[in-house]
């Protein structure tokens, strides 16, 4: 995924009131980063280019429904999850993918 898609995500979940939680996977080594709130800054650091894929957890139902609702509008490749949405950066050659 671009910079440019990545860059919108990490806007608009920061605007978003709460902001949901997040982690990264790198798919240059694997490392899975600690949970996370801050959007603006941390979200950023490093550049987007290792991230493997996104997850964002959500507390209540209410929260989940407006995480869908901008990530729709900005259509990413991903899919729910029990807790929240798995964004994916990177996927396999020949590998199927949805859109949100």
């Amino acid at each position: 995924m671009n910079n440019t898609k990545w860059d919108e995500i990490r806007l608009t979940m920061a605007a978003l009131d709460p902001s949901p939680s997040y982690r990264t996977r790198c798919i240059d080594n694997g490392y899975i980063s600690n949970w996370d709130h801050d959007w603006l800054y941390h979200f950023r650091i490093g550049g987007y280019e290792c991230i493997e894929w996104l997850e964002i957890s959500c507390q209540t139902e209410q929260e989940k429904s407006n995480v869908l609702n901008a990530l729709k509008i900005i259509h990413v490749p991903g899919g729910a999850t029990a807790t929240g949405f798995m964004i994916y950066g990177y996927i396999k050659a020949g590998q199927a993918i949805e859109y949100i």
